[in-house]
């Protein structure tokens, strides 16, 4: 009988292989031509808007300062406006209403629209259902028709002109905040915190909100490039900003008129649109297909 072989021990030295962590939503942008693209743009519009009013050679309401619709020259870089007006003074001051109109109705409708609908989502029940049931009728209305009927009520203020655009964009920031928070409402950590006592605004604040930020911040900055064009529009209007105002979209709106004679008095507001437009846009699809790559790689539970 033959002895038995004796038992090999294998030590195989390996190191534990760890996950890297997921990029942040920051340093993706940057990874994508996209993100860096729309980063840049904004950023440049930015210093643009901010910085413009100390670099206008003129008053950008001062009348007479050269020859009506006269074209680009030394003293007038790009021309003069029908009232003799310099047309680059007009555009380094016209930005800001451009910018933060859109941006302070988006923040509002998130605060109002996002909070709503994430109670919505977690509570379930009668309060999900009136809440959506509201979300539905808001969007039944005409956006126009609705700002054409606050406005010639209330005027076309800045604060009115804010609060309407939000009111646009309420139910339709809702909708996608609660479908976000539908799909972790039911996670462990949140029954978690139900069974710790915590309120009901903590669990929203601290437990959810972090968990949909992602999205969230997708749309944000996609709502951003709704509410641009839809606050110029509503200045090409005459439903926004009003004239002697050197806003853009009145700009665009104004010297149409003028294209034959002078080009850029309509250009250069209508390019500046466009670049606000085009940032938040890559923006909003770098963070996108950040988010899309995320979710791509979780773990299928089992």
């Amino acid at each position: 009988m033959s002895a038995a072989a004796p038992a090999v021990a294998l030590h195989v030295d390996e190191q534990p292989v760890v996950a890297a962590p997921p990029a942040s939503a920051g340093r993706a942008l940057l990874r994508t031509w996209e993100g860096r693209i729309g980063i840049g743009l904004g950023l440049a519009v930015l210093v643009l808007i901010v910085v413009g009013p100390w670099l206008a050679p003129y008053p950008p309401d001062a009348i007479g300062v050269g020859h009506s619709t006269a074209g680009p020259s030394s003293s007038h870089l790009f021309g003069t406006d029908n009232l003799g007006r310099d047309v680059l003074s007009r555009f380094l001051n016209g930005g800001r209403s451009v910018l933060f109109v859109p941006v302070a109705a988006v923040v509002v409708s998130f605060i109002i629209g996002g909070g709503a609908g994430m109670l919505a989502a977690y509570a379930r029940g009668w309060v999900d259902l009136v809440v959506t049931r509201a979300f539905d009728l808001l969007i039944t209305l005409p956006p126009l028709l609705l700002v054409i009927i606050v406005i010639s009520g209330a005027g076309s203020s800045t604060a009115v002109l804010i609060a309407t655009v939000a009111a646009v964009f309420v139910p339709r920031v809702g909708r996608v905040v609660r479908g976000a928070t539908q799909s972790v409402v039911t996670s462990d950590y949140v029954a978690a915190a139900q069974a710790r006592g915590e309120r009901t605004a903590s669990i929203l604040v601290r437990e959810l909100l972090p968990n949909v930020a992602a999205p969230a911040i997708a749309d944000f900055a996609l709502r951003i490039t709704y509410a641009v064009i839809f606050v110029a529009t509503l200045s090409f209007l005459g439903l926004g900003a009003q004239p002697p105002s050197s806003d853009w979209g009145v700009m665009v709106a104004g010297y149409r008129t003028f294209l034959p004679t002078q080009p850029w008095a309509t250009f250069l507001p209508a390019i500046g649109i466009a670049l606000i437009s085009i940032s938040f846009n890559l923006i909003a699809d770098a963070i996108t297909r950040h988010i899309t790559r995320e979710r791509s790689d979780e773990p299928v539970p089992l």
